[in-house]
């Protein structure tokens, strides 16, 4: 072992404690004040992000002095402990904050518990060196089964969170909600393979007992995290909600600041809004198209998506219910008016995928006691 070398395993580590700080600082500052008050559901993991990408303060001792054999336990032990309770934590909450996820929360906390465990004595021990146990005996060889059977557990955890949203990425693009695209489908597609595609730099270190092979996949997940960084902090779901048309911006900036007045504007607003909704999804019969979304509204309506989904809820009970309303109507009538038609042909007429996809609408429409709005 040479002095360069640890002067390169001490560098990369750095990179890696950085990176995370840096992702830590900007998820914690980048967002506004507006969806932080009204719009939590659409980044309720950016609290939790900064918090766990803060965590590897804990791993300072390894850059100070990595040819220590206790910083050099702690650290090699850190990825495979950590890695998949960070990456399924962050599923479920984001995803899961979206879809209502409490039946995971339990499982959660005790996989946080074990995570917290199984690291404090690796990092008092590091912070502290040879307090508990030294590396080359055989309390830091037996502590390395340890770390080896939480991994594998986290691992089984992670992988319930990716189960689970690959479900709700399946259900999203079945129209079983009111607003399909309140799921964030494509943020999901991008990360949910985050956790097996980087587990090659996670194990290496920690399997060869080799300072360079991790530096190596320092670098690598270094550069993970930045690329993540820059995928989270996509516009996509942020121009959605804060774009408004420049008609809304003139009427708010000549109005006064009296809160009666903008009430008035605001209750104008969305009735022209409904209005428009009623003419293009109702009489239009673009209830018909099975794949209509909400965007295909917004996209004609002149108005924010936020501002579309409101009226949505107001005046017709959100817009999956109000959709499959409509759809439900013209089933009943098709039906009667060709009674020779298969009932297939009579879903797949009315708007349904199939026959299943409007008996699966139906059957929830009963249960959330929706009526058929008014011709």
């Amino acid at each position: 072992m040479s002095l360069g070398d640890t002067y390169f395993w001490g560098i990369t580590a750095t990179v890696y404690v950085v990176t995370c700080f840096m992702f830590s600082a900007v998820r914690w500052f980048h967002t506004c004040n507006k969806p932080k008050e009204s719009h939590t559901y659409i980044w309720p993991d950016r609290k939790l992000q900064s918090i766990i990408y803060l965590m590897p303060v804990f791993l300072l001792p390894f850059i100070y002095d990595p040819a220590d054999d206790n910083t050099w336990l702690m650290w090699k032990s850190y990825f495979p402990a950590t890695y998949y309770f960070y990456s399924g934590i962050m599923l479920f909450c984001f995803f899961g904050t979206v879809k209502q996820w409490n039946q995971w929360k339990g499982i959660s906390w005790f996989a946080g518990a074990v995570v917290v465990l199984t690291m404090v004595p690796l990092i008092v021990n590091a912070w502290i060196p040879g307090c508990i146990f030294h590396p080359s005996q055989w309390g830091g060889q037996f502590y390395l089964y340890i770390v080896t059977v939480v991994s594998l557990l986290m691992m089984c955890y992670c992988g319930v969170a990716m189960w689970q949203v690959w479900q709700w990425m399946e259900q999203s693009s079945d129209a079983n909600y009111s607003n399909p695209d309140d799921f964030p489908s494509s943020y999901a597609h991008r990360v949910w393979l985050a956790p097996v595609m980087l587990t090659p730099f996670v194990w290496p270190g920690f399997l060869t007992d080799s300072p360079m092979v991790s530096a190596i996949c320092n670098l690598v997940l270094s550069l993970a995290n930045v690329v993540l960084l820059l995928t989270v902090l996509q516009a996509w779901r942020k121009l959605d909600i804060f774009t408004e048309t420049k008609q809304e911006e003139a009427e708010e900036a000549e109005s006064p600041a009296s809160d009666s007045f903008q009430e008035s504007i605001m209750n104008d607003r969305m009735q022209k809004i409904a209005k428009f909704i009623d003419e293009y999804v109702n009489k239009q019969q673009n209830y018909l198209n099975p794949h209509l979304k909400i965007e295909n509204v917004v996209s004609g309506c002149g108005y924010s998506r936020t501002y579309v989904s409101k009226a949505f809820q107001e005046y017709y009970g959100g817009f999956f219910n109000y959709v499959n309303s409509l759809r439900l109507a013209h089933y009943d009538q098709y039906a009667a008016s060709h009674p020779a038609i298969t009932k297939e042909a009579t879903a797949l007429a009315s708007g349904f995928t199939s026959y299943q996809s409007y008996y699966k609408v139906r059957e929830r429409m009963k249960e959330l006691k929706v009526t058929a709005p008014a011709s």
